[in-house]
């Protein structure tokens, strides 16, 4: 379960390796992994009162964070020994105002590392897990477990679009909103937010009813149709900043 879009790697230190969708890919899952550090929650962000309207699957497009250098931590792992590709972000509760439920409840201990492990591959980094779970899975869910669990059936019936199949100059917003929905047919196109960073497409954001079924995004789509973008190629060290 919640196997996400890896390339063939290199490390030479693999206990689990993780057959997924591509033909030939597969995902390294390093056996020194360990879970994540709680960390203290920003007071200023807690948000335990708003009411859940929707959920969005957020599908980040890995190179972008570390041809950046940003939002990603564990560099080592997301963008050293594996060459990932699509992964998530995150399964996010979201409220029908400007306000989203956030930090609902107090964490709880580290992780069990078996499930940092199981999911490593969906969310190529422990501390993001951490985030996740304290950020967004106390919001509707019990346990770390519980909530990966969700979020990785999601991301199992997904299927994630061939966004290096698009030639680069035909690469719009547009373009990889109907990739996502030509992938999967009868997820309504206009629920398919773009998030981008100075041009370049840094995620696609889902929008899911309360009972996850698929849905019209309520706030709008991000980045409209006709916005050219620069997507991120694989292998790209953290930090590297690449030419458009």
């Amino acid at each position: 379960m919640g196997l996400a879009a890896c390339e063939r790697t290199a490390s030479p230190r693999v206990t689990d390796v993780a057959e997924i969708q591509a033909a030939g890919a597969v995902c390294a899952v390093p056996d020194d992994l360990r879970p994540a550090r709680p960390y203290r929650i920003p007071e200023d962000e807690v948000a335990a009162d708003v009411p859940v309207a929707f959920n969005m699957l957020a599908v980040s497009w890995s190179p972008q964070a570390c041809r950046s250098g940003k939002d990603y931590p564990d560099a080592q792992h997301q963008c050293a020994a594996n060459q990932f590709g699509l992964t998530l972000h995150g399964l996010w509760p979201n409220g029908d105002g400007n306000r989203h439920p956030r930090y609902c409840a107090a964490p709880g201990p580290a992780m069990r590392v078996e499930t940092v492990r199981r999911h490593f591959c969906m969310i190529p980094s422990p501390s993001l897990q951490q985030h996740e779970w304290a950020a967004h899975g106390t919001c509707g869910w019990d346990s770390p477990e519980a909530y990966f669990a969700q979020a990785a059936k999601m991301w199992d019936g997904l299927n994630k679009p061939d966004l290096e199949a698009i030639p680069a100059q035909r690469l719009t917003a547009g373009a990889i909103r109907d990739a996502f929905v030509a992938a999967n047919p009868g997820f309504p196109r206009d629920g398919v937010f773009i998030a981008t960073t100075d041009g370049w497409f840094r995620e696609a954001r889902l929008c899911y009813s309360r009972d996850y079924r698929p849905m019209r995004c309520p706030r709008g789509l991000g980045a409209p149709d006709h916005e050219r973008l620069h997507l991120a190629p694989k292998g790209v060290q953290p930090g590297a900043q690449t030419a458009g």
